[in-house]
């Protein structure tokens, strides 16, 4: 079975654009479920441990980035170094497929003014496009699974109305029972339950959003 992780960049809000990063991401990877549980989450534990000596704390770019917490370590230049060199290696031994939606928001509500879609639910419509697409080339059987970041009460009631819809109305692009077919369930789940799928989108998305701005590399350490 496929579990598609995904995290967002950026504010998902057309009322505020920020000049610096007029951009919404919502994105992530797609990981075989037994591959995840014996692989992935022993890797991260692994990870955390040989940099900080424990693996209770969450991978969370804008901690990394502000250095909060445990990863205020990182004001040491070389600690710094080496964490993102061994970030890096991590996300390169990992085995995923990538998938983003990345919205320019002003040229979104340039073009469709107030009918202008919520970045965040026009970009799930886009990646449950391309999760079902990625089920039906691997040619399984069992149906995926989403699993998404949790973020407030209101949005996510707002997220689980989105799927709904999907799974009665489909998209542009695929029906809904197709929907239906490919795609089990949608959970929601807080980024503090330490899933090592979505610690390894939040690393992802980010990047994503600064080479579309043509800022860095897509590597999070660079």
């Amino acid at each position: 079975m496929l579990v598609l992780f995904i995290d967002e960049s950026g504010d998902h809000s057309l009322d505020v654009i920020d000049p610096q990063y007029p951009l919404f991401v919502l994105g992530g990877c797609i990981i075989d479920f037994d591959y995840h549980d014996a692989i992935v989450k022993p890797k991260l534990s692994k990870f955390k441990k040989s940099l900080f000596d424990r693996d209770d704390f969450i991978l969370h770019t804008a901690d990394i980035v502000r250095r909060r917490g445990i990863f205020g370590k990182l004001t040491d230049r070389t600690f710094r170094e080496h964490f993102y060199k061994e970030t890096n290696k991590l996300t390169d031994e990992v085995d995923y497929t990538v998938i983003a939606s990345v919205i320019k928001k002003q040229e979104h509500l340039g073009r469709y003014g107030l009918a202008a879609i919520d970045p965040y639910m026009l970009s799930l419509r886009i990646l449950v496009e391309r999760f079902v697409l990625e089920i039906k080339n691997r040619g399984d059987a069992a149906p995926g699974l989403i699993v998404a970041e949790s973020r407030d009460e209101t949005l996510d009631n707002e997220l689980r109305l989105a799927w709904m819809e999907l799974r009665t109305s489909g998209t542009g692009y695929i029906t809904a029972s197709e929907v239906r077919k490919h795609i089990s369930e949608l959970h929601i789940r807080n980024k503090n339950n330490d899933i090592a799928g979505l610690q390894i989108a939040d690393l992802i998305v980010s990047p994503v959003g600064r080479f579309v701005l043509g800022k860095n590399p897509s590597k999070i350490g660079k």
